[in-house]
């Protein structure tokens, strides 16, 4: 444990001395650069800022494109002026190219931060849930075969009347009936009407005399 706390301890001291000097060298460089005053402090928030909030979009896993661009101009205007206080530069007599830099970076700044903040994210499309599959590969597995057994047809015994004859009844099984109420159910709830002779007969894929006796029975 102390062990533990002792890691942490040094990275938190490192950091705050890493984080205390790049603030010092941004002062020192925007200072040099005609920013005098809380102006000159308030450069190294912005960078230290726009860096966060670039970082924070990286590990947010949304647009991610647009993270890596200002996390990068971030990191080169903080890394500019570290290196800029190396004496590679005269603090005394700064270019204009560098002035020019410091005064629009506020704008950049600005700019960089909305972007990352008020980007809209693309929401994720939720697939189907596997289970519902399941469920209705296996209710249509299940359901019975629509197709009713051939009746062989019957001699008659006595002579066949003028009028035509009445159609005989039609059995229709007990599952065929029960499958035949869930389909009405989920045509009217969808619909808002009841189901129709034809609409069965074409999602049964049954005949038009059995289609006409499960009606019947619904």
């Amino acid at each position: 444990m102390r062990a533990h706390l002792a890691r942490v301890d040094a990275v938190l001291v490192q950091a705050v001395i890493a984080a205390a000097l790049s603030f010092a060298h941004l002062h020192d460089v925007a200072s040099a650069a005609g920013q005098d005053g809380w102006k000159a402090w308030a450069y190294p928030v912005s960078v230290d800022l726009l860096l966060v909030a670039a970082w924070r979009r990286l590990r947010s896993g949304d647009a991610k494109a647009a993270g890596w661009c200002w996390f990068v101009v971030a990191l080169a205007a903080s890394l500019g002026a570290n290196v800029a206080t190396a004496g590679l530069l005269d603090m005394r007599q700064v270019p204009a190219w560098l002035r020019i830099l410091v005064a629009g970076w506020p704008a950049v700044a600005f700019l960089g931060g909305t972007l990352l903040a008020h980007t809209a994210s693309t929401p994720a499309v939720s697939a189907p849930d596997s289970a519902d599959v399941v469920d209705d590969q296996d209710g249509q597995e299940d359901a019975p075969d629509p197709t009713p057994e051939p009746v062989e047809p019957i001699a008659p015994s006595e002579p066949v009347p003028a009028a035509a004859p009445e159609r005989p009844a039609v059995s229709v099984p007990a599952a065929l009936v029960e499958h035949a109420r869930k389909v009405a159910a989920e045509h009217h709830h969808r619909t808002g009407a009841p189901i129709d002779t034809p609409t069965l007969r074409a999602r049964l894929g049954v005949p038009a005399p059995l289609a006409e006796a499960i009606v019947a029975r619904l």
